[in-house]
């Protein structure tokens, strides 16, 4: 049985709606001023609060600001009941991340309705996603729900690049981010001595090209496909849509890309402590993920290792004569996976 909370401080208003909460299936629990509410929230641990903006001792803004400080009640789906309908009560309201507002004086079935909806709303986000393809358009389809936006999954759109093909150039504007359905992306720059540097590996199921969005400038760098290459787009605009709608989808947002965040610091005290084989080992099992076989220039996978071309080319020919892989042309080929692994964990 879900758990609502309603913080109201007129005796007779507070006593109908909890009975008509309760009526409708609903555990209810009642606190007559914000100061009570704050602590009952603790100890009732509610699925959703509804509460009165104009009380005593602390009003709902009050209320509001301080459970959002908590983690434990942040996200908690909060409804304002309120007398006002001024546009100022509203912005106020909504900055600090209420979900919702019923006007007094309301109807039952308007005030059911409202707990219903956002009761739903909050437990699809609850789903776990995996950051994957499928994840990833099972989350963009939840939120599309949630957000009401307009066919949110059809502003994203798939787009093929052919390995060496750029998706963006440095100094470019913004209009999308990228999501790596299949093959891998890099970015790099150039140094002063014309000299390309890659900053970054993108892999299936990873996010790329949204820092510039929340820093507000151009792109810095440069992204090219390093094989055949899957694309999904999502438009700036939903982009934005996602992230400042609904703060729960924000943060399953945040949480899907944070990973790969997660994963560049790893990946970068790795390349700081391991050997070249062992970088190159780790690297060679990340791009080939479960395929047998990548296209990669070697210069390309001497940057992506932190080596030059001449030590990566020795370490490559040592795997060959160890029979872990063979090469044609930009072509490496596994033949001993195991073998492969074996030099991650040793060397």
């Amino acid at each position: 049985m879900k758990k609502i909370l309603l913080i109201e401080d007129d005796q007779v208003m507070r006593e109908n709606i909890a009975e008509l909460i309760t009526l409708t299936g609903y555990e209810v629990e009642v606190a007559e001023n914000g100061m009570i509410g704050i602590e009952k929230t603790t100890s009732f641990k509610p699925d959703l609060i509804i509460c009165d903006i104009m009380m005593p001792e602390l009003d709902g803004y009050g209320v509001l600001y301080i459970l959002s400080q908590k983690p434990e009640t942040a996200s908690i789906p909060f409804i304002f009941l309120t007398a006002k309908s001024e546009k100022d009560d509203l912005r106020k309201g909504m900055e600090l991340g209420a979900d919702d507002y019923l006007f007094k004086p309301f109807d039952s079935t308007e005030l059911i309705r409202a707990i219903e909806s956002r009761l739903k709303k909050h437990n699809l986000l609850k789903k776990e996603f995996s950051n994957n393809k499928q994840g990833i358009h099972d989350f963009l389809n939840e939120a599309q729900k949630i957000l009401s936006l307009e066919d949110l999954t059809q502003k994203a759109h798939q787009f093929s690049y052919s390995a060496k093909e750029l998706i963006f150039k440095e100094n470019e504007h913004v209009h999308f981010i990228y999501y790596v359905e299949e093959g891998q992306i890099k970015t790099y720059r150039y140094n002063d001595d014309g000299k390309e540097y890659i900053t970054a590996i993108f892999n299936e199921g990873s996010f790329f090209g949204y820092q510039p969005i929340f820093e507000d400038r151009t792109y810095n760098e440069i992204a090219e496909a390093i094989v055949d290459t899957k694309v999904l787009k999502i438009s700036k605009d939903a982009f934005l849509s996602l992230i400042y709608q609904n703060r729960e989808v924000a943060k399953k947002f945040i949480i899907l890309i944070s990973k790969n965040l997660s994963n560049k610091e790893e990946e970068l005290m790795h390349m700081a402590y391991s050997s070249v084989k062992k970088r190159v080992s780790k690297k060679l099992q990340e791009l080939l993920g479960d395929k047998d076989e990548i296209s990669i220039l070697r210069s390309d996978l001497a940057k992506l290792t932190g080596t030059t071309k001449e030590t990566l080319t020795r370490t490559i020919t040592e795997f060959k004569q160890s029979n872990i892989i063979e090469t044609d042309g930009k072509k490496i080929i596994l033949k001993d996976r195991e073998k492969l692994q074996k030099m991650d964990l040793f060397w």
